[in-house]
């Protein structure tokens, strides 16, 4: 699954998080919402991974976890940077935590959310230099002018005290993502960082991100529900639904050659712009199940066209090799 065969930036074994859900607050919960549940996968330095799922699969909550802004339920985070050898971030605390979010950084969705409207452009970039305790304030300013020039937005002086309602969409997500790169961290999380932006800038914010890969060296997992993005963006995806990952691989491999009935149904709704082509209706049936206390059969077994008896009586499918390292969790693939 790495890229270069040496040992993976990130390694996620078994990662899950659960949330009671009790009828009445003062009562202990017997009910779990299993927003992530037994998640296995890796990202190598320098690679893009791809996250792709619909809404509510538990994508958002999976790069949480990755980056600590969550505590996993169960499971093991295995950060390995080379620096200080691998970490089980899952288990850390106080400083060896801090001196983790370092190294690891999230892009949040919303733009228009994860700012503060009360700081500038330069409070708000310089405050992880400031929190890490990173140069002086001659050399944290000299940072920041230098990360907005590479994210884009010049002349950069200014920007420096611009306030976020004064900047355009595309403007503040590129200031969110030298936020998230101006203490150069191994590895970030972006949680669709282009689902928000209008369609004219999204292509300039993608290269953006991946000039800060190819310049810095970072390991991207790249979340979003769509396809296209990932397609440009990421060289693996991971395919998730109700918490579950049910196929992995190579991006092409995957979006040509789908194995699981999920990603098979994700395909086929999406829409081709050309009036003469007809698709086949999407085969599966009725809406998404709830994630409250799921049976431990297939996630997908409501909705799946090819299920029998067998995927009925058994547990979820563990992720299989199919073919040449494409990987699916389906009993009939």
């Amino acid at each position: 699954m790495q890229t270069d065969g040496s040992r993976p930036l990130l390694r996620v074994d078994g990662l899950s998080k659960r949330f009671p859900v009790s009828p009445v607050w003062y009562r202990r919960s017997n009910s779990f919402v299993h927003a992530v549940d037994g998640v296995s996968f890796e990202v190598a330095r320098g690679e893009s991974f791809g996250l792709v799922g619909e809404s509510g699969c538990g994508k958002t909550t999976t790069g949480k976890l990755l980056v600590r802004l969550m505590d996993p339920t169960c499971g093991r985070i295995v950060f390995d940077d080379g620096d200080e050898g691998p970490v089980d971030v899952s288990t850390l605390k106080g400083k060896p935590l801090k001196r983790f979010r370092r190294k690891a950084q999230m892009i949040f969705q919303d733009p228009y959310e994860s700012m503060n409207p009360r700081r500038t452009v330069f409070d708000t970039i310089v405050e992880p230099l400031k929190v890490q305790r990173m140069g002086s304030h001659l050399d944290r300013l000299d940072r920041v002018l230098r990360m907005l020039g590479l994210v884009g937005l010049t002349p950069a002086r200014t920007f420096l005290f611009r306030y976020p309602h004064e900047l355009s969409g595309g403007q503040r997500q590129r200031v969110a993502i030298a936020r998230a790169m101006v203490i150069e961290p191994s590895f970030v999380v972006a949680d669709e960082p282009i689902s928000m932006l209008d369609v004219s800038v999204r292509a300039g914010v993608m290269r953006l991100m991946e000039d800060l890969a190819a310049r810095l060296e970072i390991g991207y997992l790249y979340i979003t529900h769509d396809l296209a993005a990932a397609r440009h963006t990421c060289s693996r995806i991971a395919v998730m639904y109700l918490g579950k990952i049910v196929e992995i691989g190579e991006t092409e491999t995957v979006l040509q050659s789908p194995k699981h009935p999920y990603t098979q149904a994700l395909l086929s709704a999406v829409p081709v712009p050309d009036p003469t082509v007809t698709r086949p209706p999407v085969r599966i049936r009725g809406g998404v199940s709830p994630s409250l206390d799921p049976p431990a059969r297939c996630r997908f077994y409501d909705r799946c066209p090819i299920a029998d008896d067998f995927c009925r009586d058994n547990e979820h499918p563990p992720l299989q090799d199919k073919s040449s390292g494409q990987m699916a969790s389906c009993y009939r693939v």
